[in-house]
């Protein structure tokens, strides 16, 4: 995807002030399966990472406490550290309008979509119905930094389970190795939760673009040769009750980091 689009990639003007190359649509698979995709042509922060899963899972709506372990979300909340679109709060709380005919008014109920989704692995593992979405209109088209990766749905098939993400905007050299090795290991929370072996990952980017002051450090990621992935292993315990202690990640021979500015 990098080569494809550094290759054809067309250039756009955006909201940051700092042009990308863009591609629309690209799309890619890995098989968890082959190891943990956590890139080895660059240092990946692991740590990072995996607080920012167990910030998501946990449904809140600031990053008080995010904010002790890394800082990923802080140019985007408020000086209280509130988040107008926090993923984890529409993950576990999304708020549900439905009619009522009695009262004639609609009524909103908040419903656990993650909750949802463990529920029906569990009693109905070939349901095609296993949809997350983080995009609620009213919230979305208001927010400073309207969820990128928003929609995900898993599905199960000869005893493995599958994710498919589909991310309205994804900046390759930042964003997308978090958002490969978060989503991976959310697949793999949730297919030891419902006695499953991870599967495939697909990864669907409609706007996959590279920053040009980006283009360089890519460059020199792409003649680094990939080393073996490492795995990942968690303990045995209910996902609400998973702790960071409760992950370790087994075998990372990366390569070293490499410095990309981030644009807000």
């Amino acid at each position: 995807m990098r080569e494809r689009v550094l290759r054809n990639g067309i250039r756009k003007s955006n909201r940051t002030g700092v042009d990308t190359i863009s591609c629309f649509a690209e799309h890619y698979t890995v098989d968890l399966a082959e190891g943990f995709p956590l890139l080895t042509t660059k240092k990946v922060n692991f740590s990072a990472m995996l607080y920012e899963v167990l910030w998501y899972l946990s449904g809140e709506d600031h990053i008080r406490n995010l904010r002790q372990h890394t800082k990923i979300w802080d140019a985007w909340a408020d000086a209280e550290g509130n988040l107008d679109t926090a993923y984890g709060r529409y993950w576990r709380r999304f708020p549900s309008a439905r009619w009522n005919p009695e009262t004639k008014a609609y009524e909103v109920e908040e419903v656990d979509q993650i909750g949802k989704v463990v529920e029906l692995l569990k009693t109905d593992p070939h349901s095609r119905r296993m949809v997350v979405t983080a995009w609620e209109p009213g919230n979305a088209f208001g927010s400073k930094l309207p969820p990128c990766h928003y929609s995900f749905v898993f599905n199960v098939s000869g005893g493995r389970l599958n994710c498919h993400l589909t991310q309205r905007s994804g900046d390759i050299a930042i964003g997308i190795p978090f958002n490969l090795a978060a989503y991976s290991l959310i697949t793999h929370i949730l297919a030891r939760e419902a006695n499953l072996q991870p599967g495939l990952f697909s990864h669907t980017i409609v706007d996959a673009h590279i920053y040009l002051n980006h283009i360089d450090g890519l460059k020199e990621q792409l003649v680094r040769t990939p080393r073996a992935l490492p795995a990942v292993q968690i303990s045995q315990k209910p996902l609400d009750e998973l702790l960071f202690e409760d992950f370790s990640l087994v075998g990372y021979d990366p390569y070293p980091a490499i410095k990309f500015a981030v644009a807000v």
